[in-house]
């Protein structure tokens, strides 16, 4: 398993958040993080990237246990994130905010791996992006920096790529061009976990689900099964 979360608990103050969450990512796997605004998919991927630090439990990656990792560490060891909010650096050109993740990648072993070709990789999934390179971050649109915020994370030669709420406000025709992406992006050997609130959504991209209720676990399976499943359907329709 490339990456295990088990029996995780975290706070953010005094909220008690997650709640002995276990989720797993294989090689190669599209998983998703399906559940209503709230329910704790934003507080899962944070806890993987070290954003919030856990109560209990542990996390393991290509298995080294990485629970006490800050966030640098942890994206060196090949863990990608693409935050909900796209997280752009406004005053930097489109170029400037991919070389942060060369930097960042560039002694890693994975970088290595790639043999250099880094560049063309993401290129090769948006090769909009080519064209925006000169271009600052504030004069971007929403779905453009949506676009640089996936290829910088790609820059990371990473293992792994979370992406979280990728599609939020995007037009049908958008949505779809970010699927096939993503689906560009598994063709690559990344694995990818990605938080979704829309089902629907999820099932057209994803090898497996998990369904989250208010912190915690109620459903894992396969979209297929997750559709065909009446309450889990309840508690996404709240």
């Amino acid at each position: 398993m490339l990456l295990e979360v088990d029996d995780i608990n975290t706070y953010r103050g005094p909220a008690h958040i997650l709640r002995g969450v276990s989720i797993g990512v294989d090689n190669d796997e599209v998983v998703a993080l399906v559940g209503r605004n709230g329910a704790g998919r934003t507080t899962i991927i944070e806890s993987i990237i070290g954003l919030l630090p856990v109560h209990s439990g542990r996390i393991r990656f290509r298995g080294e246990e990485i629970t006490s990792l800050p966030p640098h560490r942890r994206a060196k060891r090949g863990i990608g994130y693409a935050p909900e909010n796209s997280g752009i650096f406004p005053e930097l050109t489109v170029a400037e905010n991919l070389m942060i993740s060369r930097w960042l990648s560039a002694k890693t072993e994975r970088a290595a791996a790639t043999g250099g070709d880094t560049e063309a990789r993401v290129f090769a999934v948006f090769p909009e992006v080519r064209q925006l390179v000169d271009r600052q971050g504030l004069n971007l649109s929403g779905g453009q920096k949506k676009m640089v915020a996936i290829a910088r994370a790609m820059a990371l030669a990473p293992h792994l790529l979370i992406l979280d709420e990728a599609f939020e406000g995007l037009a049908p025709a958008v949505v779809k061009r970010f699927r096939d992406a993503v689906m560009t992006i598994k063709g690559m050997g990344i694995a990818l976990l990605i938080a979704e609130s829309n089902l629907m959504s999820a099932a057209a991209m994803a090898d497996r689900v998990y369904v989250l209720d208010r912190g915690e676990i109620v459903f894992h399976g396969t979209p297929q099964q997750a559709l065909g499943d009446e309450e889990v359907m309840r508690t996404l329709r709240g």
